[in-house]
């Protein structure tokens, strides 16, 4: 099983399958995290987390990403399209609240509608607001998507443990990958902090392959 070490990352070492880091580096320093390991399967594959796009794609796209994030709002439909487009690329979206109470309001909510087979209706109606999110905010995004906040609410307690399970899977694949803000992405086996154009993701998804 490939192992990845938040050291690995950080210095691009060469030895198959582990993540490499592309673009700017905005890496902490040393810390006894670097210690800890990860593997590609835990990051990409985590039966837990909901997958949108191609589910049998050959190359995965990661977002770590946020509901408040404005920079993940802006990208999204540019990373929807590339996928749409694509048509064989795997998305997982890792929820990571990490801008307070309303972004993991929000990520319940997205979380609970997964439940309900309704996740990327939820995260992409949460993603089209703007400014900041209050709990008023939410629920009346959500409402005007077609979508039920009691019943979201519900399927989010009813699988509590779940989903809450998944958010500190997600945090501390965060921390130990060394990630500062989001949107962060893996895409394949690299990871690439920040925004990323049309094109810029096509080249990843394109380097991915090879």
């Amino acid at each position: 099983m490939t192992r990845i070490t938040r050291r690995e990352a950080l210095t691009g070492t060469a030895a198959a399958g582990l993540v490499t880091m592309a673009g700017f580096s905005f890496w902490p320093g040393q810390s006894a995290a670097q210690d800890q390991e990860l593997t590609v399967e835990d990051v990409l594959f985590d039966p837990a987390n909901p997958v949108m796009g191609n589910k049998d794609g050959d190359v995965t796209i990661v977002e770590f990403f946020d509901y408040q994030c404005p920079y993940c709002k802006a990208n999204h439909p540019i990373l929807k399209d590339v996928v749409e487009n694509d048509g064989n690329v795997r998305l997982v979206m890792k929820d990571w609240p990490i801008f307070g109470a309303p972004s993991i309001l929000a990520a319940q909510l997205a979380l609970g509608a997964s439940s309900l087979g309704q996740y990327k209706t939820a995260s992409d109606a949460l993603m089209e607001t703007e400014g900041r999110l209050s709990k008023e905010l939410i629920h009346d995004t959500l409402t005007l998507a077609d979508l039920d906040v009691s019943a979201l609410e519900k399927a989010y307690e009813d699988s509590r443990e779940k989903w809450d399970g998944l958010m500190a899977r997600n945090s501390r694949q965060a921390t130990l990958l060394g990630l500062q803000g989001t949107p962060a992405f893996i895409i394949g086996k690299t990871i690439y902090p920040g925004s990323m154009s049309d094109e810029a993701l096509r080249d990843a998804i394109a380097k991915a392959r090879t």
